[in-house]
């Protein structure tokens, strides 16, 4: 296998990011608010992105379509597929526009509070190298954004 085949080039460690946060919330309440597709639009996405859902079939083979707005004013069409979904517990979905990856969302129950581990799997080491300059404080931004709309729900 080599790195132009764009099929699982690298070792697992250079082809993922990985990123956490417990979160002062149940499960539940965090996985509503991935469920929800109003919730989901108001959080999702780096500080300063708005987004606007075309589509949002949460089921396994379901399609995620939607435009997500940069502070610059620049539109980011996305579509992604879900693959699993087991409430509270994981999400998996396909991102197939723009950067390629699988990311597994698990949710995991701390005392009422929630681990929440984002792992983004890339096919090629070189494509996860390319995006985790940014990615690594987008991920985190978006934590942030998810705490700050888990606050507002009711």
């Amino acid at each position: 296998m080599t790195a132009d085949d764009g099929i699982s080039s690298g070792t697992l460690a250079e082809r993922q990011i990985v990123s956490t946060r417990v979160i002062a919330a149940t499960r539940e309440k965090v996985f509503e608010a991935f469920a929800n597709p109003d919730h989901l639009a108001r959080w999702w996405g780096p500080k300063g992105f708005t987004n606007t859902f075309e589509q949002f079939d949460f089921w396994p083979g379901g399609d995620w379509r939607f435009v997500m707005h940069g502070p610059d004013g620049v539109k980011h069409p996305n579509h992604s597929v879900f693959e699993a979904i087991v409430q509270p517990q994981r999400i998996v979905f396909k991102h197939i526009s723009g950067h390629e990856f699988q990311m597994t969302i698990t949710l995991v129950d701390e005392s009422g509070k929630t681990a929440i581990t984002w792992q983004m799997l890339f096919a090629s080491a070189a494509e996860c190298q390319r995006v985790r300059q940014f990615v690594v404080e987008a991920n985190q931004q978006n934590f942030d954004r998810l705490e700050a709309e888990l606050r507002n729900m009711v």
